[in-house]
């Protein structure tokens, strides 16, 4: 859009101060902002009618911020942004502004990267912002603000200080060519260039005289730009190739007396059974391999079986073992109180055949005695 023909005339440029302030928790904060075709915002109540800019800051190019009434929350890194939209420009200016309570602490000075000022509370204070340029100020239809792009010629041999000038053409739509009149019609700009982008040069009936170096220069007087585009352009004569005399056709009448030579063409037939084979031939191979998979399963699967069935046998086997030796004990300690009560009665007999057998013997002494 810069190169190209600005139709709606459109310089839209804007304006904006922000304050960056350590000790809040959001730092950044835009303090106003106008616009080339409008008023001034201003963002917080507080500042109303106490900070603003100048009215004619687009005309003079003085965008400086001035505060009333200066309180300690206005102290902070403030920040002048240009923007300008038509020419893609972006400046900013940064102000360190700290307040103080003594008249003696008041000054202004560079830090090495932005301007520092300290102000007494309550004061005023402009902070700095001035550019000057055309560009950032109201422009003008004058010839010097326009685009340009104009084509020059640097013969071999010739400094580019002596270049010739070959066509000039301004956004406006008109152009100026230079040198002789057949020079002037061999080489020309689109009257389309600005509204296109295309400034490219054309050369009719290019010939030797015309080598050299082209260099197309863009001029943007408004928004200070300039691009340059060099063309190193290089013409030589046509080669002359020596040229093989085509070979006639032979006569119909000397084929006449000749027979036809016979054509042969070779046919190659791509033989079915091969290609039914193919197919057949991986299909088998897929199905034995299916099947070795599958009994491979069936043998794993049996012998997992096989050994489950023979744990479960040993288990059985112990548990039986186990099972009939608990069951002899407890019939040996069942018949044990059985066979007490016998010998009890044997010892008991004997026990009365003794007592008998003294009673007797006591019984008869006795007797002797009494005798």
């Amino acid at each position: 859009m810069v190169w190209t023909r600005d139709n709606l005339r459109d310089r839209q440029r804007v304006v904006h101060w922000d304050v960056f302030r350590a000790h809040v928790d959001n730092g950044m904060e835009r303090v106003l902002d106008m616009y080339s075709a409008g008023e001034q915002r201003i963002y917080n109540s507080y500042n109303l009618k106490r900070v603003g800019l100048s009215q004619k800051a687009f005309q003079d190019g003085n965008f400086s911020l001035v505060i009333k009434d200066v309180t300690m929350n206005d102290k902070g890194l403030y920040s002048c942004n240009l923007h300008h939209l038509y020419c893609h420009l972006y400046e900013t200016v940064r102000v360190q502004l700290n307040v103080t309570k003594s008249r003696r602490k008041e000054q202004r000075y560079w830090d090495g990267q932005k301007a520092v000022y300290v102000v007494l509370l309550g004061s005023t204070v402009v902070l700095p912002c001035i550019n000057r340029r055309n560009v950032w100020t109201d422009w003008s239809n004058e010839e010097e603000d326009q685009q340009v792009v104009h084509w020059d010629r640097q013969s071999p041999g010739i400094y580019h200080d002596r270049a010739d000038r070959l066509v000039d053409l301004y956004a406006s739509g008109e152009q100026r060519s230079y040198g002789p009149s057949f020079l002037r019609k061999k080489m020309n700009i689109s009257n389309q260039a600005f509204s296109e982008g295309d400034f490219s040069l054309t050369i009719s009936d290019l010939q030797v005289t015309d080598q050299g170096l082209y260099s197309c220069h863009l001029h943007h007087h408004y928004c200070g730009l300039h691009e340059r585009r060099q063309f190193q352009v290089t013409v030589e004569p046509p080669v002359i190739r020596a040229t093989v005399p085509a070979k006639a056709l032979p006569s119909a009448d000397k084929d006449a007396n000749k027979g036809e030579s016979p054509r042969v063409i070779n046919v190659v037939l791509p033989d079915h059974r091969q290609h039914f084979l193919l197919p057949l031939g991986f299909v088998l191979t897929a199905f034995l391999l299916l099947a070795f998979v599958v009994l491979v399963i069936i043998l794993i699967t049996r012998r997992r079986r096989v050994t489950e069935i023979y744990s479960l046998e040993s288990t059985r086997s112990n548990r039986s073992r186990s099972c009939s030796d608990e069951f002899e004990m407890d019939v040996a300690e069942a018949s044990l109180p059985i066979r007490e009560p016998d010998d009890r009665l044997d010892f008991k007999n004997n026990l009365l055949k003794e007592v008998n057998m003294n009673t007797t013997s006591k019984v008869i002494d006795l007797d002797k005695g009494k005798s």
